[in-house]
């Protein structure tokens, strides 16, 4: 493939792993069986499921000109089901990924190389810490590995990415290889609070009092109401399209997702969602979009089209917490950056990634430059959880 062509590779047939072994690549997860798709994985993570996935692309999120173009690496078992793949994508740019490498991509295209095309292993557009090895059986790892790899080989990829690894799969990939980086994140940790205020009783006397602070000045004048399933209706993703539109529009330039996104994921993962909207009177202002895990609830996108002071903090982050209390949840993980979120109880968290640099010098590079940056990320996390708002023993 010429470096720049951003949908030219032929996925019709297979690609040789080692000796016998082939993968098999696909043109898009919807056009795999559903079931067999989510029988790779436990169901606990929203964003590795067939219907958040075929969504994006049906809805033309990723695919066409977005610089995300779905490649999904496959093996077939002796039954002819899938037995493994990796949500893999060819990308043209580095956005919508939350793990920055453009530093990376200049100093390769100074020394004359050419960074893009690479291959990103993710969740589009989701900094959430999930499965990315996705296996009926371990024992396709290496395999899968291995696949990604020949595929930079054949279509001279500069690189392979899996960003926000779950920990449990990173010595999978050391194993083979990848070079591992880390970064912290703020997750909100259920330590079997029944209420929210028992959760504000751990907390120190100060920040009790400035979060309850918050909490009235958001939500004086405003009524916050949580939709779910079939209570969701077209108006609502409607009012919420433009608060998220408001807030890419800023953030990153122009909206990752599509309207037609969110009517597909509300009609196919609607038990999944809570959309958290704000009203002033019959009229929405501000709204914040979760996903429901088997674990956890995932805070993804946010917007408002009022400014009332501390709102963002109730919608996205006080009001999470009282929702994975109601549930039963173990975590609250609301989103890449943030070290506000430390004052509203969330607490830091590594998060990690794996790198397959193809070229020997330039992964020796980047090697050195994860060390060094690997001891101050743990460094920050320190500095960071002894400036938790809890109450010390």
């Amino acid at each position: 493939m010429a470096r720049g062509v951003s949908t030219s590779l032929d996925t019709s047939g297979f690609v040789e792993v080692r000796g016998p072994v082939t993968a098999r690549i696909a043109r898009a997860v919807s056009d795999l069986p559903a079931a067999e798709w989510d029988a790779l994985t436990d169901g606990a993570n929203p964003f590795m499921r067939h219907a958040f996935l075929s969504a994006l692309e049906r809805s033309s999120s990723v695919g066409g000109r977005s610089g995300w173009t779905p490649l999904p690496v496959l093996f077939d078992g002796p039954d002819g089901r899938l037995a493994a793949a990796l949500p893999a994508y060819l990308k043209q740019h580095s956005q919508g990924e939350y793990v920055f490498d453009h530093a990376w991509a200049d100093a390769w295209q100074r020394a004359g190389g050419a960074y893009y095309p690479k291959l990103q292993i993710a969740a589009p557009f989701t900094p959430a810490t999930g499965p990315r090895l996705l296996t009926r059986d371990a024992a396709y790892a290496p395999a899968l590995l291995a696949g990604a790899e020949k595929l930079c080989a054949l279509h001279e990829l500069s690189s392979a990415h899996a960003t926000f690894v779950e920990p449990e799969q990173i010595p999978l990939f050391e194993a083979g290889g990848w070079l591992i980086r880390s970064d912290i994140q703020f997750h909100w940790h259920n330590r079997g609070y029944a209420c929210f205020d028992d959760f504000l009783q751990a907390l120190s006397s100060r920040k009790r009092k400035a979060i309850r602070k918050e909490r009235a000045a958001a939500q004086e004048g405003v009524d916050i109401r949580a939709f779910t399933g079939a209570e969701i209706q077209p108006e609502h993703w409607e009012a919420f399209w433009q608060f998220y539109q408001d807030t890419g529009s800023r953030k990153w330039g122009r909206p990752y997702l599509t309207r037609a996104a969110f009517d597909m994921l509300g009609e196919a993962m609607g038990e999944d969602i809570v959309l958290m909207l704000a009203f002033v009177g019959d009229t929405p202002i501000a709204g914040a979009l979760n996903f429901l895990g088997g674990e956890a609830l995932y805070g993804r996108y946010w917007g408002c089209t009022f400014d009332k002071p501390f709102l963002h903090f109730e919608l996205c982050y006080y009001q999470a917490i009282e929702l994975a209390i109601e549930r039963g949840l173990a975590r609250v993980e609301a989103g890449a950056q943030g070290p506000h979120k430390l004052a509203r109880g969330y607490e830091p968290v590594q998060t990690f990634s794996a790198h397959y640099i193809a070229d020997p010098g330039f992964r020796a590079a980047i090697a050195d430059f994860l060390e060094r940056e690997r001891a101050g990320v743990a460094q920050d996390q320190l500095y960071l959880g002894e400036r938790t708002p809890f109450r010390r023993a």
